[in-house]
């Protein structure tokens, strides 16, 4: 079950999320992602182009029937999730995934509710136990599972 939290601690991690967003490539929009294990950043991503992608989206030519990722970007979760299983393979259990999305002056924005069930799917093989989100009513934290059924019933 989510709850919200109020914690300096969480709001801090957000903020780390933003400086790894401020690195993406991505023209649509900016992203980044943490994973953090015991107060310990393990792994980081942001959204850009796969390493050996032409670097022009395609995005807007797609047909609006296309029934996979719209995005020509792997995502910054995705990234984050295997830095971290990279480099700590033996932490990623029991885990904590942050995300942040960030405006065009590279301010962090509130969040969507749960919606990407690429990035939750692989959340949940992973290992990782929670996802973190800023929301309107504050930092809301998700359990993985219910973050992938809610993200499944997004429409």
């Amino acid at each position: 079950m989510s709850f919200l939290i109020d914690n300096s601690d969480y709001f801090h991690f957000l903020e780390k999320c933003a400086e790894v967003a401020k690195k993406s490539t991505c023209h649509r929009s900016k992203c980044g992602s943490i994973v953090v294990y015991n107060n310990q950043i393990i792994g980081s991503g942001y959204n850009s182009m796969p390493c050996n992608a032409n670097q022009s989206c395609f995005k807007d030519t797609l047909s609006p029937t296309f029934k996979s990722d719209k995005t020509c970007c792997v995502h910054a979760e995705q990234r984050a999730i295997m830095d971290a299983l990279k480099h700590f393979p033996d932490k990623v259990i029991g885990s904590r995934l942050y995300f942040v999305r960030l405006d065009d002056a590279n301010h962090i924005k509130i969040s969507g509710k749960p919606y990407c069930t690429i990035c939750s799917k692989m959340a949940l093989d992973a290992g990782i136990s929670e996802f973190v989100l800023l929301h309107t009513e504050g930092i809301t934290v998700y359990n993985t599972q219910e973050y992938n059924v809610l993200s499944f019933q997004y429409q």
